[in-house]
């Protein structure tokens, strides 16, 4: 274990990141991809090239896989629960003394508020490291089943075992989060991993992969990272026969895909979908209440959020007192530069991203409905992928943008008749990985969420989540549950040894 990276106080945006090499790790060695290749990596807010990452080939993908199929297979990795715990606590002091770099490139690569990374981004996923690295020593990997009454003679014995090797591919939005909510555990459990990260956000992935080479005792081959744009590096990375498990967050089309070419090996898969989560507000809700947190909650980083509410089903006879909340909220949403510690929503990830916000606005409004506000690119702003907050307001249930995630700053408005009304609007998509009902009595609002088929709800705005919260979704939402308890047995599987009485 080596200390190569120098610990710092708080870094800016410029002299840490514009020397930043953005190496892949496989096998133990940082290095670049086997052809030299590298890709841009642009800020959102400047638009500018912070830098590149190494474009990973195929080949570096087979011996990446190579690499963990070896440490899973003929390492004691798998067995020393210890060993893995002590590991997992080297990473977490390890980031936690590079805290400070590692803000200033989510922000800079993804173009979150610095807000942000106090929470969710940065610092609430580093402090739970720990209790995965404490289950991992104190799980029950082992026990004896009791005697049942099929005839068996002997005793039983119950195996919980790692998966073996797992691909983790994770998206841009939360690039630090969604890396440790799937690598850890994955770790703790006893797998090895081939870790790749969105080619919108390497940074952060590549850096983490440098403090497991230079500042851990993980064996080599046991964390591997993979950046890189090719959809076919991707694809062989899930076609492996040697990979065992695949965990994704991502679209649900992209998913699909993901489980189609699994499907050949037979690989387990846990996957994190899309999302299309209702806000239902009951007729004897604080209206204006209600509205006000739903939406600044979507608009915060820019609505760039698989479980964000993105649909408010207001009552018709408060449906005006609505808009009129939803329109004062959108007016007081602190935009603009991700640095600024006062704005809740920064840029969105690229151009592409924002032009396909735009276009959903302007497919709703062919469509009938109309926007309240918003709906444009700001011209304030000299530079960044920014699209201002939008509300578009008498919306169908069965209208595309009430149907299609966006992920962006965008919210559709949509009147109900009565609560049966709304609970079947809620229920009438595809997804089912979020939702919200808020309402005058807590326990109508509770029973009215227990109707409404989604992984996780908040009721009058309390907040599900925490390193305890099984998170995933029902529907085409996802597959399996990541957190807690419940997401690291997602990385292990069962395993029966029936043997004569010792």
């Amino acid at each position: 274990m080596s200390s190569a990276i120098p610990a710092t106080g708080a870094v800016p945006a410029t002299g840490f990141l514009a020397a930043y090499d953005a190496p892949l790790l496989i096998d133990g060695r940082l290095r670049q991809a086997s052809d030299g290749g590298v890709f841009d990596n642009v800020d959102p807010f400047t638009e500018r090239v912070l830098g590149t990452a190494a474009e990973a080939t195929s080949a570096d993908a087979r011996e990446a896989v190579a690499a963990a199929r070896r440490a899973a297979d003929t390492t004691s990795w798998a067995d020393d629960h210890g060993f893995r715990a002590r590991c997992l606590r080297q990473l977490h002091e390890a980031m936690d003394r590079h805290r400070e770099e590692l803000r200033a490139m989510v922000v800079s690569e993804v173009g979150c508020p610095i807000s942000m990374t106090r929470g969710l981004q940065l610092d609430q996923p580093l402090a739970d490291i720990p209790a995965m690295a404490e289950l991992a020593e104190r799980y029950t990997y082992e026990r004896a089943l009791p005697r049942g009454t099929s005839g068996a003679a002997g005793e039983r014995l119950l195996l919980r075992r790692p998966q073996g090797v797992v691909v983790a591919i994770t998206p841009y939005n939360y690039p630090i989060q969604n890396l440790l909510i799937k690598l850890v555990p994955a770790l703790a459990a006893g797998n090895t991993v081939v870790a790749k990260p969105s080619p919108l956000t390497p940074w952060c992935a590549t850096f983490i992969g440098r403090l497991v080479a230079e500042e851990t005792d993980i064996p080599a081959g046991v964390v591997n990272i993979l950046t890189g744009t090719s959809v076919e590096m991707s694809e062989q990375l899930v076609a492996d026969p040697d990979v065992d498990m695949i965990a994704f967050t991502g679209s649900t089309a992209v998913g699909r895909s993901i489980m189609a070419s699994a499907a050949g090996t037979v690989k387990k898969t846990v996957m994190e979908l899309g999302g299309k989560s209702p806000h239902l507000i009951l007729p004897d809700a604080d209206v204006p209440a209600a509205v006000r947190w739903g939406l600044l909650a979507l608009f915060r980083h820019a609505g760039q959020g698989c479980s964000k509410l993105t649909r408010v089903l207001l009552p018709r006879s408060r449906y005006e007192e609505g808009l009129q909340a939803a329109a004062a909220t959108a007016a007081e949403v602190a935009w603009g530069d991700p640095w600024d510690e006062r704005n809740i929503m920064g840029p969105l990830i690229g151009p592409a991203a924002r032009d396909r916000a735009l276009s959903y606005t302007e497919k709703a409004v062919a469509e009938g409905a109309r926007i309240l506000t918003g709906g444009r690119i700001p011209q304030r702003m000299p530079h960044g992928y920014f699209l201002e907050p939008t509300i578009v307001c008498d919306v169908g249930p069965r209208d595309t943008i009430a149907q299609e995630e966006i992920f962006g700053p965008v919210a559709a408005v949509l009147p109900y008749d009565d609560v049966e009304d709304g609970v079947r609007i809620a229920n009438d998509t595809v997804f089912g990985l979020s939702g919200g009902v808020w309402g005058g009595s807590v326990d109508e609002a509770l029973a009215v969420a227990r109707r409404i088929r989604s992984g996780t709800m908040t009721v009058n705005g309390s907040y599900w989540y925490g390193n305890d919260t099984p998170f995933g979704g029902v529907k085409q939402s996802g597959l399996g549950r990541e957190l807690g308890v419940i997401g690291f047995e997602e990385f292990l599987d069962y395993r029966v040894i029936g043997h004569p009485a010792s």
